[in-house]
């Protein structure tokens, strides 16, 4: 028969050392959006349905996608602001490329993503060697971008989209999952494994929490920071290809804002402007937090402005979120600092 002393406890420093792990800055997102997604349905029961919860996915791909690149960006302790003007620049491209010949969608394409990972390879040699903010240079980048594609479109829009390329797209495999959806969690999936197990994704986390133990292992950040911009402009570009599949027409201004929506979603999951923390998986949260919250008040009859309204509110709430809960971790780190862990990739 056990005794009251045989029975295992549950001590203080243990539950320090489970919270130093991170799972709470690491889940708070989800449950953020399992909540969120309770709250919706009892609004409307569209948020209990599959085919439009996939739906949601599919609208959030063009953003999703380019989030992605930017938090490869953060996690290395920098940003992309330019991603909205290569989502508009990518979309009109591909469009005049295509020219409405199925023909043409190959080469359309790729021409595209390559004109992404130029500025992109562009961005990450201006932040490797200059000393100026990331921030002001690819608002500079996204500045003549946009200038760009006004030049090359004439102001209005061009193109025709082949046939064929937006069917492909926003076909539901199984009646249920658009391919657009499956593109983007494809490639959420694909750099999740890039951040949990290659030399490159490891080696983000080290120069964005550690610049100067990053250097003295040996590491080349400079070739780091350009392709790590080089991957961002590439993921705006395929952001770009899949807002056109979206919606079938291409704009100047397409991508106008979404380089918000994606910083948004990428500091929702956790990933700060320091650097050295979060990672894609809690991006994806984020993203799908953000577009919950936008077709709610689409149902509720809001307008537009009422969705940007939310977004700089959720923005700011996640924020102070987490900084109070790194507060908290780092006073129980305190308390019980034998048990201290540092956190590392997600």
């Amino acid at each position: 028969m056990s005794t009251e002393a045989e029975r295992p406890r549950v001590r203080p420093a243990a539950i320090a050392s489970w919270l130093n792990a991170g799972w709470v800055e690491r889940s708070a997102i989800w449950v953020v959006l399992v909540a969120l997604l309770g709250v919706a349905a009892l609004f409307s029961d569209a948020f209990l349905q599959p085919s439009y919860l996939f739906n949601m996915v599919r609208q959030a791909a063009p953003v999703g996608v380019a989030a992605i690149g930017v938090t490869l960006v953060m996690v290395m302790g920098g940003v992309d602001l330019s991603v909205g003007a290569v989502i508009s620049l990518a979309a009109v491209v591909a469009a005049v490329l295509m020219d409405g010949q199925a023909g043409n969608i190959g080469y359309a394409l790729a021409a595209t993503l390559t004109i992404g990972a130029a500025i992109g390879f562009a961005n990450g040699v201006l932040v490797a060697w200059n000393r100026g903010s990331p921030f002001i240079l690819t608002l500079g980048t996204a500045v003549a971008v946009y200038g760009l594609t006004q030049i090359y479109s004439g102001g209005t829009a061009r193109g025709i989209v082949a046939p064929g390329f937006r069917e492909f797209f926003n076909e539901r495999i199984g009646g249920l999952v658009p391919v657009l959806a499956l593109l983007f969690l494809a490639a959420a999936t694909i750099a999740v494994l890039v951040q949990r197990t290659t030399r490159f994704g490891r080696s983000l986390y080290l120069v964005g929490s550690n610049p100067r133990a990053a250097r003295l292992a040996g590491l080349r950040a400079a070739r780091l920071t350009v392709t790590t911009y080089t991957l961002s402009g590439l993921l705006a570009a395929l952001g770009g290809i899949a807002l056109l599949a979206r919606s079938g027409v291409s704009s100047t201004f397409a991508g106008r804002g979404f380089e918000f929506d994606a910083l948004a979603a990428v500091v929702l999951g956790g990933t700060t402007f320091e650097g050295g923390r979060g990672g894609v998986g809690g991006t994806v949260a984020g993203l799908l937090v953000l577009f919950v919250a936008f077709n709610l008040v689409n149902i509720l009859g809001l307008n537009y402005n009422v969705q940007r309204l939310v977004a700089g509110v959720i923005i700011i709430v996640a924020s102070a979120a987490y900084t109070y809960l790194t507060s908290r971790r780092l006073t129980e780190s305190r308390l019980w600092p034998s048990h201290h862990t540092s956190e590392g990739a997600p």
